[in-house]
């Protein structure tokens, strides 16, 4: 072991011998603040020394912190810090999505990649109802978890996992969102313009749904969606059923997308064109090729209700804002985004660099593999 990996555990048994919650709390900090510095760097052995010392730390400051506001905010801001590095201490991280504390376990479980399935799963069935709407709001959820999170029955995380395209549902998840959403709203219009939702289901929903909703449902629609959403209605109102097509086919796009590619008129002015014509397709597969992206990880981005998962693939491929204007939009049949909307989505892309984009939409591409 190295002569600085000593200097920190012979530190750290100070600080639990000391037994001062001031020591503690500082060299928990000074060790967190040491790893941050060098995280992309530390082989296995190196993280797994961080691990165990930062491990024995939190252990000691969790005893204090139910009655010590101060152990309290550290280890919340421990937890925010360590939950976007992809290499963080993983016992650390279960420790901290463990905790009963909303505020030091929501920022792991909403955004660590060191946690597994199993892990998501045992706190879905274990904690209440903050710590499952952390849960939900990953990116890249697979079905067994939000089977896990949508047994629990709580509306307000049927509607978060509704609203995150980036979470699988499977059909049973599915129909228990539907049978949730007859008496939700809020939950019928995220769920019925998921574009993996089946068919049946979407008829079903429609069915009991309100005009308002259905009228909110058209307004909401992407292209994709908007004619088979309003052919269900119309057959709804004439008592008539019908079969109707679902998902549209990418394929085509993505040998057209390729095609540009190779004979280098793929750039962002063919990007824009597309977009500004409503070209679901077309606008989705240029977007994951300009990217560096795929299909998989772009399809539920432009699905999505939020603006901000579809904002780093266009950050990632540096494309400009009136582009990024277009795709945004692309994504409805008619009509544009309120003000206020582009305001707060102008804004937050403008403080989004290219490197986190790329980093986030790695990410996101070996979650949807």
């Amino acid at each position: 072991m190295s002569t600085a990996g000593l200097s920190i555990i012979d530190e750290v048994e100070s600080a639990i011998r000391a037994g001062s919650p001031e020591k503690g709390l500082a060299t928990a900090r000074r060790v967190t603040d040491l790893f941050l510095t060098s995280a992309g760097s530390f082989d296995d052995e190196q993280i797994a020394l961080f691990d165990e010392v930062l491990d024995r730390l939190i252990g000691t400051i969790e005893l204090r912190a139910i009655a010590d506001m101060g152990a309290r905010i550290a280890l919340a801001e421990i937890s925010a810090q360590l939950a976007p590095v992809a290499q963080a201490p993983p016992s650390v991280i279960r420790r901290l999505a463990g905790n009963d504390e909303i505020r030091i376990a929501g920022p792991v479980l909403q955004e660590s990649a060191r946690l597994d399935d199993g892990e998501l799963v045992k706190i879905a069935s274990s904690k209440g109802e903050p710590h499952l709407l952390a849960v939900a709001g990953r990116w890249w959820l697979k079905e067994i978890v939000t089977d896990a999170l949508l047994a629990r029955r709580y509306p307000s995380v049927s509607r978060r996992l509704a609203a995150n395209p980036g979470a699988r549902v499977s059909g049973t998840g599915f129909a228990l969102m539907v049978g949730q959403a007859e008496a939700d709203p809020e939950l019928a219009v995220s769920v019925g313009v998921r574009v993996d939702l089946p068919s049946e289901l979407r008829r079903r929903l429609l069915r009991s749904a309100t005009d308002a909703v259905r009228a909110r449902l058209l307004s909401c629609a992407p292209p994709h969606l908007f004619e088979e959403i309003q052919s269900a209605i119309a057959a709804i109102a004439v008592g008539v059923e019908r079969e109707m097509s679902g998902v549209r086919d990418f394929e085509g796009a993505k040998r057209a997308i390729a095609g540009l590619k190779a004979t280098g008129q793929l750039n962002e002015a063919t990007l824009l064109g597309f977009a500004r014509q409503r070209r679901y397709e077309e606008t989705a597969a240029a977007l994951a090729a300009l990217s560096g992206s795929t299909i998989e990880v772009i399809r539920p981005l432009m699905q999505s209700l939020r603006d901000d998962g579809l904002l780093v693939p266009c950050k990632a491929a540096q494309l400009s804002w009136a582009t990024a204007i277009a795709v945004l939009e692309s994504r409805f049949a008619t009509g544009a985004m309120k003000p206020a909307d582009l305001a707060r989505a102008q804004a937050h892309y403008a403080r989004m660099t290219p490197e986190n984009a790329k980093r986030t939409l790695r990410f996101w591409q070996v979650r949807a593999s």
